[in-house]
């Protein structure tokens, strides 16, 4: 799989449009780019489209109709080994959490980085790090389905940023955490930003969209305005 040239966008959208059959589009006319280092909100009401162009960034969902390129390679034409590789590189937080309950809670954070191949004993302790940093340090030994829906998804944002992916996709990733706890996740989604990550978060949280000077991508009925 080839990589886009240093300058070129690592998403880019163009005429996208996406529907379900023969149902009217859910996203139409979508002509969007994301660079590398950079940091986005998908904002929009309940059903405008958010979490479909949200699934569109994980190639979870392919265009009905136009080209969307993944770091240079259109998702259309693209191979299952090539997409298989292409994801290692996407940290992933949706809002059903996608955890593995058969799992503990430090086996389901470290699980990405045996996927690349890192020595058990580095993976045990970066997942043991980043646990702690998001307040879980009690649960190394846990189960998913023994945990709350806030701690779960702290659990789901550990896992997606532990590989320090090229591109972030959040869902909503502050909506089921207290605000003190949603301020630590943001900050450390600042902080991937600073590293160098494509950051593209989907919320409804306006007050956090205000608090950081980041571009925002507002939908309406599936057609995208860009806000700043």
């Amino acid at each position: 799989m080839s990589e886009p040239e240093e300058n070129s966008p690592i998403i880019s959208f163009d005429k996208v449009m996406v529907r379900y059959k023969d149902s009217a589009p859910i996203l139409s006319d979508i002509s969007l780019t994301f660079q590398k280092k950079s940091f986005t909100f998908i904002t929009g009401a309940s059903g405008a489209g958010k979490t479909t162009l949200m699934r569109m960034l994980y190639a979870g969902i392919r265009p009905s109709s136009g080209i969307l390129k993944i770091f240079g390679q259109d998702i259309s034409t693209v191979s299952g080994d090539d997409l298989c590789k292409m994801r290692q590189k996407i940290g992933v937080v949706f809002q059903d959490f996608n955890l593995l309950n058969y799992l503990t809670v430090l086996e389901n954070v470290a699980l990405p980085l045996k996927v690349i191949g890192e020595p058990i004993d580095s993976r045990l302790v970066q997942a043991k790090e980043i646990l702690d940093w998001v307040g879980l340090g009690g649960h190394f030994n846990s189960y998913p389905d023994t945990l709350s829906g806030g701690q779960k998804q702290r659990i789901a944002i550990a896992r997606a940023v532990i590989t320090r992916p090229e591109i972030l996709l959040a869902d909503e990733p502050t909506g089921n955490v207290d605000d003190k706890i949603a301020a630590k996740l943001m900050n450390l989604f600042h902080g991937m930003y600073k590293m160098g990550t494509c950051v593209i978060i989907a919320t409804h949280n306006r007050r956090f969209v205000e608090a950081f000077n980041y571009s925002e991508i507002h939908i309406v009925n599936g057609k995208v305005i860009q806000r700043k």
